[in-house]
């Protein structure tokens, strides 16, 4: 059995037991989280897909950690100009454990 949720603006696939990094969630490590905005499920019964989402259907999961992924370098470059810019970025995500698919 699996769901695919929205969450932080993005989508992903997601079974009991796993565990993923989504966009910062204001929840303390260690709390529960209900995510609500189940776009579709798959079970014994077959798949089936909400418009835009199944009403009533709830992914239950665990608030692991908080924490920043992996740098990533920007760095702009203008030949002839003698212009550059570097930056970074570290995005900060918030990872769950996937518990419970209610549908």
């Amino acid at each position: 059995m699996y769901a695919i949720i929205k969450t932080g603006g993005k989508q992903y696939r997601v079974s009991v037991g796993d565990k993923l990094k989504v966009e910062t969630l204001a929840v303390e490590a260690g709390a529960q989280v209900t995510l609500t905005e189940v776009l579709a499920v798959s079970g014994e019964e077959g798949l089936k897909v909400g418009n835009p989402t199944i009403e009533g259907a709830t992914v239950t999961a665990t608030v692991l950690s908080h924490g920043r992924g992996e740098k990533v370098r920007i760095f702009k470059f203008r030949r002839r100009k003698h212009s550059m810019k570097s930056a970074g970025h570290r995005q900060n995500y918030t990872e769950l454990k996937i518990e419970a698919i209610a549908a």
